[in-house]
């Protein structure tokens, strides 16, 4: 039995050495990329400049992407090709990252959308100027694979580029909403250096004074579409933004458009009953005399099954239960004064509640028994409502328009709306209630450049949403006041931070201060 157990013993052990020995042919084979990413590139600059080589690029030699570089418009440094790739693994747009390759005039042979592969080897990673380049590369060492191929963009927030301009360099940006900071006169032009806007930050938009297009007169408003190429300042690198052309400049508005009403907060479940009870606060961005600058406000109720006959195709002057009309015809409101639209009873929560009557109302109705004009003569789409705005779940929507005369090809100067239930949007039709260009709805698609004037078409699905764990079960009211927190900039005529909300508990003796401090719309 002895022999046994230790005969055992050596078979065992003969197997476990047998195991550990495997043979060459029992692991994996691979071949190392000879491609490096832009990603994996540009960590190996760390402050000095690096020559090029397979040992610090683990076997690679080349690089592979797209070029984003457009020289005929004559605004990008000469010599540089800029070309963008995606990490071979990793998280996609996290990756994507540029590198700019001087290889003298042949840059001007590739255009954007060109698939090419560059030979980098011995090539010197380097900063000129502050943009970190690919030096002693030439042409020969660039073989273009195909064209037209769609280009990689992403959304350049500005305040994200000036935190992280390393991360951002050399790659195709689209700056959405850009104004200048400050507005420029009527006479100026690109050439030079601007501050671009764009509701997030600044950043200098750079125009050589040889570019096609340097005498051009910048728009009020556009999309810009460009190459973040960084410059050193006082040793830190400060991004610069260049257009390649002037079609990268998609107009949006030639003039100032500033909304003179801004939506700022709104109550649509006061406690108890919210007959004559619930209303809208606005914010003034300039003097009005309502007298001689009419405005109006509609509200939309998307509350219950019944659709009246052309729903959603009249859109905001639908009436029929389903959007209440105020017109704004008298009073006076100052820059930066709220006011308030809405409430007959001019309570802040609902029956029993503090009166604020004594602050600012420019329009009151009792809108249980009052029949809203459309048009100011046309009552047959008009009705009564006990609510102005919903609670029950669906969406219900503000907008504000300048003049008393609203029909279904209306644009709003301002617009929000809480949830996205119910019939809102007829996208086979291409109806339904219009938006205008806001902080957070855009009547054209930035991307693609598509109209999309209705909310819920394209991107414009951004909603507020209800409070969630309110609500009374006996039905009494839920007593939560939308505050909309943003800020709004009177001079550059823009928001430079979006709204978002802040359900806040009101009780029977809150005060006017609860809604006009606390997280209230800021105005510059």
């Amino acid at each position: 039995m002895k022999k046994i157990l230790i005969n055992c013993f050596v078979l065992t052990a003969c197997i476990a050495v047998w195991m550990g020995c495997k043979r060459d042919s029992d692991y994996i084979i691979s071949t190392p990329s000879d491609f490096i990413s832009n990603f994996d590139l540009r960590k190996l600059y760390t402050g000095a400049d690096v020559t090029l080589t397979k040992e610090n690029m683990r076997a690679a030699t080349s690089l592979k992407g797209q070029v984003i570089s457009d020289h005929s418009g004559n605004n990008l440094p000469a010599g540089l090709l800029v070309v963008q790739n995606l990490r071979a693994t990793g998280n996609g747009i996290d990756s994507l990252r540029g590198i700019a390759i001087n290889i003298g005039a042949d840059a001007a042979k590739y255009i954007p959308g060109d698939s090419v592969h560059v030979k980098i080897e011995g090539g010197i990673l380097k900063r000129v100027d502050g943009t970190l380049e690919i030096t002693g590369v030439s042409g020969a060492n660039v073989t273009k694979i195909s064209s037209g191929r769609k280009l990689i963009i992403n959304r350049g927030f500005i305040n994200l580029i000036n935190s992280q301009p390393d991360k951002y360099e050399s790659t195709f940006l689209n700056i959405w909403k850009g104004t200048y900071n400050p507005s420029l006169a009527p006479s100026a032009v690109f050439a030079g250096s601007k501050t671009l806007n764009d509701g997030t930050g600044d950043i200098t938009l750079f125009t050589q004074n040889s570019a096609v297009f340097a005498n051009s007169t910048p728009p009020y408003s556009a999309d810009y579409r460009g190459i973040v190429l960084n410059n050193m300042q006082d040793g830190k690198l400060q991004p610069r933004f260049y257009i390649r052309t002037l079609a990268d400049a998609f107009v949006l508005s030639s003039t100032p458009d500033v909304p003179e009403i801004i939506i700022t907060g709104f109550i649509n479940d006061p406690q108890g009953s919210d007959t004559n009870a619930e209303y809208i606060q606005c914010r003034a961005t300039k003097d009005i005399n309502f007298a001689d600058t009419k405005f109006t406000i509609v509200t939309n109720n998307n509350a219950g099954a019944t659709l009246p006959v052309g729903y959603p195709a009249e859109g905001w002057a639908t009436g029929s239960g389903k959007t209440y009309k105020l017109e704004l015809t008298s009073g006076t409101v100052s820059k930066g004064e709220f006011f308030y639209v809405g409430a007959s009873n001019k309570l802040i929560n609902g029956p029993g509640s503090t009166s604020i009557a004594a602050s600012k109302w420019i329009r009151s109705a009792a809108y249980n028994t009052n029949s809203p004009f459309f048009n100011s003569s046309n009552t047959t789409r008009g009705s009564s409502t006990t609510n102005l705005l919903a609670n029950s779940g669906n969406a219900f929507g503000i907008a504000v328009f300048r003049g008393i005369s609203v029909d279904k090809t209306t644009v709003p100067i301002d617009v929000v709306f809480v949830h996205n239930g119910g019939s809102l949007y007829d996208s086979a039709n291409q109806v339904g209630y219009r938006i205008g260009n806001t902080d957070v709805y855009d009547v054209v698609d930035h991307n693609t450049n598509k109209a999309q004037p209705f909310f819920l078409s394209g991107s414009n699905i951004q909603k507020f949403t209800y409070q969630p764990n309110a609500g009374a079960s006996d039905g009494s009211g839920q007593g939560y006041w939308f505050a909309l927190g943003g800020v709004f900039d009177t001079t550059l005529g823009k928001w430079v931070k979006a709204r978002s909300h802040i359900h806040i508990k009101l009780s029977s003796t809150s005060v006017i201060s609860e809604i006009e401090t606390t997280n209230a719309t800021e105005l510059k």
